[in-house]
This record gives structure tokens, sequence and C-alpha cells, in this order.
């Protein structure tokens, strides 16, 4: 199960770099990360535990990015804003969603994420 986002006054942990794979080896459906060419299962988990880590907080990390988006581009001050709707056909998600993450945008940008607070996901 997922850790809980941490929050702005909370320090952030530095998960393991994704590192970027060569195309070609990228390109091989048995090739992930390396994580095949690993014998040792005690090394095998300590890297899977840390590539699952990063992908959570890149995870994360993007669904903030997406609502702080999300509530700019439905922001009432902007001439071009657009609606929930508009937001959710680009985003591929449902109208509710896009409503939720806007909310969340909004309380990010506000920096309020008290007891309250709910995050969308």
């Amino acid at each position: 199960m997922a850790e809980p986002t941490p929050r702005r006054n909370e320090p952030r942990l530095r998960p393991a770099p994704l590192l970027f794979e060569p195309a070609q080896v990228a390109a091989d459906p048995e090739h992930f990360f390396d994580l095949e060419s690993i014998d040792d299962p005690r090394a095998l988990l300590t890297r899977a535990t840390e590539l699952t880590q990063a992908f959570r907080a890149a995870t994360d990390r993007a669904v903030e990015f997406q609502a702080i988006a999300a509530a700019q581009l439905a922001d009432p001050r902007r001439f071009d804003r657009l609606t929930p709707a508009a937001i959710a056909e680009q985003a591929e998600w449902t109208e509710d969603y896009a409503k939720k993450m806007v909310e969340f945008g909004r309380d990010l940008m506000r920096g309020v994420e008290g007891p309250g607070h709910v995050d969308p996901v």
C-alpha cells in the first residue's frame, strides 16, 4: 500500500534515481532497469524496493502537478479558462475527478493541507 504524499511542511524522501535505459535495451520486454541481471535475492529485493518507492514518489509528484495545472486552467480569472468537462477530456478523466483535481490543485497552491484535506487519488 502506498504511503501518503509528504505535505509541504514535511521533508520529501529522496528515492532511488530512475535511470533511463538505452532504447534497444528498453525495447526488450524482459528487461526492466537491469533487475533481471541481479542474482542475489537480497540485492534484487533492495533494488526492486528502491524502484517501487521511486515510482510511487514520482507518481505522487506528477499527480500534484496535474492538480495544479487543472486548477490553473480552471481559474475564473483567465479569459481562456477551461470547464471541468474540457479539462477531463484533455486529461482523460471523468468530469467529477477533474472537479476534485481542480480543488486539490487550488488547495496545493494555497498551501492548505489540514486534517480535512482529502487527496483526490
